[in-house]
């Protein structure tokens, strides 16, 4: 059932009051609900604060809620085609309820698809904002393979792997969402200004926070609990030991998530942090097929790997001990042929003339030799 117009107002206005991930708000909204908050810090004259707030943090809610005009936001979001969600909406992805006090107030979202649908087979990349061509490279191509597999690709819209994998769902026209650290409506950062849009018009943009506010430190990090709740499994590509997509990674793997990670040289310092998470409970994956067997239904499996057939991998096995027996180099007797491969001398000239006959072998008098005069590597 969607939330009622009141609520919908209150959840909007306490958006641009609380911080995202704010586990002591979310504690009022369970407990007292969102209108009876949003009341509480707009009375006058003012009430005392609300469970686990100090008087000096009370004051400063109450001096934000003071400049809040939630319908001007929710107009302003319906002027760009965009809309908000409220937990318990037909569109809301349960899925974040598993943050529990820390599940966002509201989201803010741009675009024609349905988040719930999307979310529902989704896979967060992630990764250094100063990546390698490497990274952008693996970014690109693990987008673009889960997209067109009809897997929703979520990132955070940052530079470097973030912007690659986004790029590469939209390069195969496939479904791409971007997680915000500010409005919907913010261009940040500004080089991925053009990226925004093309997110906005073909797949999904969405914020915690309310239209027209900038990113903090603080909120990208918070961010990024979002980004691993929304999806069934997290990758990393390239990070350093203290880069903030092993934040995500750690989100991921507290929500019970899969946790994935690119494998790079291990001299790069750039896949130190992948390779801490792939030392504990995180699975090597190099491809998209890879990442769908892990996150997929029953059955999604990821094609066996093997090299190229050969041709001696064709033949029969007697045939095949018998090109074994053969000298890496010069020739050797019928007799001798016979006791190293164990087979009997009628059924020997009958296995010759086979390998004879397929090129792998010459005559040279009454002995035999491997073709070539002994290019074991040509047949191996």
């Amino acid at each position: 059932m969607n939330a009622g117009a009141e609520e919908r107002l209150a959840r909007a206005a306490l958006t641009r009051v609380v911080e995202p991930g704010d586990v002591r708000a979310g504690r009022w909204l369970s407990e007292h609900g969102p209108q009876a908050v949003w009341e509480c810090l707009r009375e006058r004259p003012a009430p005392p604060p609300l469970p686990g707030a100090s008087e000096h943090v009370w004051r400063g809610l109450r001096l934000r809620a003071e400049r809040v005009a939630p319908e001007a936001d929710l107009a302003a979001v319906a002027e760009l085609g965009g809309r908000f969600l409220c937990p318990g909406d037909a569109e809301w992805p349960r899925q974040l309820d598993d943050l529990d006090m820390a599940r966002p107030v509201g989201l803010w979202v741009r675009g024609r698809p349905s988040l719930r649908f999307w979310a529902l087979r989704s896979v967060a990349l992630v990764g250094a904002r100063a990546c390698t061509d490497y990274g952008s490279r693996m970014a690109a191509v693990l987008g673009a393979g889960l997209a067109e597999r009809g897997w929703t690709v979520v990132s955070g819209v940052a530079y470097g792997v973030d912007g690659a994998a986004h790029r590469g769902a939209l390069s195969v026209s496939g479904p791409t969402a971007g997680v915000l650290a500010c409005g919907v409506d913010v261009a940040y950062p500004p080089g991925h200004r053009e990226l925004a849009g093309r997110l906005a018009q073909q797949g999904l943009l969405l914020a915690e926070l309310a239209p027209g506010d900038h990113p903090t430190r603080s909120r990208f990090v918070l961010r990024n609990r979002v980004i691993a709740a929304l999806t069934r499994g997290t990758v990393v590509i390239e990070a350093p030991v203290r880069s903030g997509s092993l934040v995500t990674a750690r989100h991921a793997r507290r929500l019970g998530r899969h946790l994935m990670g690119v494998p790079g040289p291990v001299t790069s310092g750039r896949s130190a942090g992948v390779h801490e998470l792939l030392r504990g409970e995180g699975s090597v994956v190099t491809d998209a097929d890879e990442v769908v067997e892990l996150v997929g239904a029953v059955g999604e499996l990821a094609p066996e790997r093997r090299g190229p057939d050969l041709p001696r991998d064709l033949l029969p096995a007697q045939t095949a001990a018998v090109l074994e027996a053969l000298p890496a180099s010069g020739t050797s007797s019928l007799g001798s042929l016979a006791r190293e491969a164990g087979v009997p001398p009628e059924v020997l000239r009958i296995r010759l003339g086979e390998l004879h006959a397929l090129g792998f072998v010459e005559r040279v008098g009454d002995e035999w030799q491997l073709k070539g005069g002994g290019r074991r590597h040509s047949i191996v």
